[in-house]
């Protein structure tokens, strides 16, 4: 099993953010475009070389997204490593 992955994600201006929590940790790191997150802890406006840190499980969202956002993602394990496991 891979202990990284990373990948891209792109939210056009104005689009909607619909992913649900994962099964991995998470840390984006935002290349350009602007948002606000949201999370149970509360919220943060993100812009180009943000670096967010989302622990497994916790639902999190990017909310008015005032510019495209195109963001580097890095999941640990990697990512849907952990989905098929049922505890």
């Amino acid at each position: 099993m891979p202990d990284l992955s990373v990948g891209t994600y792109c939210i056009p201006a104005g689009g909607v953010d619909t992913q649900s929590p994962h099964t991995e940790d998470e840390i984006y790191v935002v290349t350009s475009g602007r948002a606000r997150i949201v999370t149970p802890d509360g919220e943060a406006e993100v812009g180009p070389g943000a670096v967010i840190f989302v622990p497994t499980g916790e639902e999190h969202r990017f909310v008015d997204i005032t510019e495209d956002l195109t963001l580097l993602v890095v999941f640990g394990p990697a990512y849907g490593s952990r989905a098929t496991s049922h505890a």
